[in-house]
């Protein structure tokens, strides 16, 4: 069967950043022979870094005067058609140049076979899978290592070696299938890694062949998730995928707690290819004040300019909604929480609740103590609180900590253990650190729940 399958076995090289085509060569190889050949280099358009021309030797002089992409399109397409796309590493070079046709605003599609990952399968065990330590471990000669036909003619050479494998037909016939994940996996992760993945609720960890960690993640479904990076083509996403060999990850039951997980690995790792959290640089808040008439306004600025804040806020969406809906609650005006402005009495659009104390139908006195309850309320709420959450199996619970308006952490408990008293859950906290993000986190969390006071209580 393998042999009666035409491949083109190719290699590209590009400019580095951006990834535009400096070099391309394909063999045409039909199992037995190389029956066809394409090799050029490409203008691409655009600069080639000294780092770039270090490592390939091609320079922008080189280029300047070579065809560009649309112009030797038609001839891989021909080249290609009805054939195997192989190279190794085979995702990079494929992109490569489904982007190249992409910007001419042609379709390139055609079935793949990843030489990194068929060598994993049929010759397991090697320290290195790069081409250069793989040819050199097969006595493989490359004769312009980093030059697109030098390492596609080494790759022609390892490509037979590997079809001679006993066990080739079946890997390869395994690889081909059209449910197949293997072209699509990253080159060093071996698949039973990808398929031990769960499609539940957690934190990811992608790690480099030395094991450290170089991208954490968060989802709702950590398969699909993890499986959408290999599908992106962006210039990171492909780096990433090139350097991954592992793939960790922790269960976190719901979405809320796997944010806070996520948050604090990328804050002790410091993942190189997770972009650094960043607080945004304007925050908004609460505060409350008397007017001249004895009445007390609750109302909503810029934190600089909030006098004795009562509650902070990242954006002033969330600053605005909490405030609203504490209005709701306490039955306080529009006017004078400050949703309404320059208007003699409320009219909310949702609003309904007030009492009439912007017609003088309430006493001051009476509005003023609900304001007191809004503001009491801010501060236990915000304050001292434990947020239940759903467990990662059905026999556990998860909970989250705020005391004194810092968090805590977060734990589970098995829903069989009897907790009595919030104290009790001490044993069963994963003690984390406070920042402004999980803070940000959190208050939205305690927005959506406001007037919930059943799945939220108070913290000892």
């Amino acid at each position: 069967m393998l042999n009666n399958q035409i491949y083109t076995i190719i290699d590209v090289e590009t400019t580095g950043r951006g990834n535009k085509m400096t070099e391309i060569s394909i063999f045409k190889y039909d199992g037995q022979h190389v029956i066809d050949e394409f090799t050029s280099l490409v203008n691409p358009n655009a600069f080639i870094p000294a780092h770039i021309t270090a490592l390939t030797g091609i320079d922008n002089a080189m280029v300047a005067d070579a065809p560009v992409f649309a112009e030797i399109a038609e001839a891989i397409l021909r080249i290609t058609e009805n054939t195997i796309f192989v190279a190794h590493n085979v995702n990079f070079d494929y992109n490569i140049i489904r982007n190249e046709f992409k910007a001419i605003g042609k379709d390139f599609r055609r079935k793949k076979l990843c030489t990194v990952r068929l060598s994993r399968s049929l010759i397991p065990g090697l320290r290195s899978y790069s081409l250069g330590k793989l040819c050199k471990s097969l006595e493989i000669h490359i004769s312009d290592r980093h030059r697109a036909r030098g390492d596609a003619e080494a790759t022609v050479t390892l490509f037979e070696q590997l079809l001679a494998k006993t066990e080739a037909e079946a890997v390869f016939t395994k690889f081909l299938k059209r449910d197949s994940k293997e072209a699509t996996l990253p080159p060093h992760l071996p698949s039973r890694i990808f398929d031990a993945i769960p499609n539940e609720t957690g934190v990811y960890f992608f790690r480099n062949k030395k094991g450290k960690i170089i991208y954490v993640g968060k989802a709702k479904n950590l398969k699909k998730r993890v499986l959408g990076h290999f599908y992106d083509k962006s210039e990171k996403e492909l780096d990433l995928c090139r350097e991954t060999a592992d793939i960790d990850f922790e269960l976190s039951g719901t979405e809320l707690i796997a944010l806070l997980m996520e948050d604090a690995a990328i804050k002790h790792h410091y993942p190189q290819y997770n972009k650094a959290s960043k607080r945004p640089t304007k925050s908004f808040a609460i505060f409350s004040y008397q007017d001249r008439g004895g009445v007390w306004h609750l109302a909503f600025n810029n934190f600089k300019s909030a006098p004795n804040p009562l509650i902070t806020f990242y954006n002033l969406r969330d600053c605005r909604l909490y405030l609203e809906q504490l209005c709701a609650l306490f039955e306080l005006c529009p006017k004078y929480c400050h949703l309404q402005e320059n208007v003699q009495e409320c009219s909310h659009f949702w609003i309904d609740t007030c009492r009439g104390i912007c017609k003088s139908d309430e006493a001051v006195e009476t509005y003023n103590e609900r304001v007191q309850l809004a503001i009491a309320h801010i501060s236990s709420a915000s304050q001292n609180v434990v947020i239940k959450q759903k467990g990662r199996h059905e026999e556990e619970e998860a909970f989250i900590v705020v005391k004194d308006g810092l968090y805590q952490g977060y734990g589970f408990v098995e829903k069989d253990i009897q907790i009595a008293h919030d104290d009790e859950l001490e044993p069963h906290l994963i003690k984390q650190k406070n920042n402004g993000d999980v803070q940000r986190l959190l208050k939205k969390e305690l927005l959506k729940r406001i007037g919930k006071v059943e799945l939220m209580q108070p913290a000892s």
